[in-house]
């Protein structure tokens, strides 16, 4: 049996192993393996090449997943040890990591941030979400359109191929943007709201995404790519705006699509937060 230490675990994970039954494996990958439990809530066992992220356990080392489980591998949960397949998982040693960015300095920087994301390159959003759903769900999540925003989002959710559906990828980054443009109080009522009419209408991986979203966390990338927005300097300076390209690069290159839909969803509301209203 292989053993493995897990080096970082997030709030999520904790009440995953203590709320879990009867798990089983979900998905297994070349550097990841997700597994769901009866709740239907999802635990990613990832590599140190995927990193951290809102309900992933992460594992010193990358391993081939493959190798030691498959779809039919029992899981037993003890004391600090997931054992599954031939492979074993020990929290032991493992850290905390807190999924949640500072979302208060990000909402009080938020002109920076709009001026940042304005200068950098973002690829054209080709996609087959129609234009009219972006362009509502945007403006809505912009301007705090409760109603809109809720006939809009089950429209999104479940849109498109994979198991991160273009849709709910755009949400999720939508979500982002929502904890920069509102304060908190506010984000967190929308975004609980959101996930909520969204998540039940697709897969279990990208519910669990969409949820995460919606409570204020997201993965490693996505903090690097707001540590990037807010870093200390004139934002017209070219080395911030090469820090913001860089991070922006490392979103894209997640998934097919899925990086630029989220990142596509982020630009927008953001954008429709500086338009000025219409009465």
């Amino acid at each position: 049996m292989r053993t493995a230490q897990a080096v970082s675990r997030t709030p999520a994970v904790d009440h995953w192993l203590s709320n879990s039954s009867h798990p089983r494996v979900l998905h297994i990958f070349e550097h990841a393996c997700n597994l769901i439990n009866e709740h239907r809530q999802v635990l990613s066992i990832v590599g140190p090449a995927i990193g951290n992220g809102p309900f992933n356990l992460v594992i010193e080392e990358n391993i081939s997943f493959n190798q030691y489980l498959s779809p039919e591998s029992s899981i037993t949960l003890q004391a600090k040890e997931v054992f599954s397949g031939n492979l074993k998982i020990d929290l032991l040693n493992s850290q905390p990591w807190d999924p949640r960015p500072n979302w208060e300095v990000l909402h009080d920087k938020r002109a920076d941030i709009i001026q940042r994301l304005a200068e950098a390159a973002i690829p054209d959003h080709r996609t087959d979400i129609p234009a009219a759903f972006i362009s509502s769900f945007s403006t809505a999540l912009a301007v705090r359109d409760l109603s809109t925003v809720l006939a809009v989002a089950p429209k999104l959710a479940g849109l498109g191929n994979g198991l991160t559906p273009a849709g709910d990828d755009f949400i999720m980054g939508a979500l982002h943007a929502a904890w920069i443009i509102h304060p908190s109080d506010i984000a967190t009522s929308l975004g609980q709201q959101i996930a909520e009419a969204a998540a039940p209408l697709t897969t279990s991986l990208s519910a669990a995404w969409l949820r995460s979203a919606g409570r204020g966390e997201a993965g490693i990338l996505w903090h690097e790519f707001f540590d990037a927005l807010i870093a200390v300097g004139r934002t017209d300076s070219p080395i911030y705006t090469t820090k913001v390209q860089h991070a922006i690069n490392k979103i894209l290159s997640v998934g097919e699509t899925s990086g630029l839909d989220a990142l596509a969803g982020f630009a927008n509301a953001l954008k429709c937060s500086t338009e000025p209203k219409t009465t």
